[in-house]
């Protein structure tokens, strides 16, 4: 797994942020607790042992997976987004043309996505149908319910 991760400022520093989490406080209460089932004696059949072991390996593989991100993280640029066709970290804002409903998006790399905020991975279907696209542009989305038709109205930083 060494694939370039694309990231913002902002989500490079809070994978430093959770790592720095797992790594100071996850870490130490899993080894507390494996401790805990030591001290009670026979570990052969210690269902807290295993337990906690279990969680152990679960949270070292996440802190591998999160290294290998910042590891192989590149930052996008923010002041160098080009707004003449939809690409990662626009905003996009789109009406639908079936109900002429109007929304916006931000386009963000997997990690960063958050729909609550506005803000869809790259990934979707969503997304990735209006990639390269100009405003005034219709495009059709096929999507998990269906073929969505929309209208790309503005593109943005």
């Amino acid at each position: 797994m060494s694939g370039v991760t694309y990231l913002t400022k902002e989500g490079l520093k809070k994978l430093r942020e959770e790592l720095d989490y797992l790594m100071k406080v996850e870490r130490p209460a899993i080894s507390k607790q494996i401790g805990e089932a030591i001290e009670k004696g026979d570990i052969s059949e210690n269902a807290e042992y295993d337990a906690a072991k279990d969680a152990q390996g679960m949270l070292e593989a996440k802190m591998s997976v999160i290294q290998n991100k910042i590891a192989n993280a590149r930052i996008l640029d923010e002041s160098k987004i080009d707004t003449s066709q939809v690409q990662i970290l626009n905003k996009v804002t789109i009406k639908n043309k079936k109900n002429n409903v109007t929304v916006q998006y931000t386009l963000v790399p997997e990690s960063e996505s958050n729909i609550k905020q506005g803000r869809i991975s790259i990934e979707t279907p969503i997304a990735k149908g209006l990639m390269g696209k100009k405003v005034g542009d219709s495009v059709e989305i096929t999507v998990p319910s269906g073929v969505l038709s929309f209208e790309i109205i503005e593109i943005s930083k």
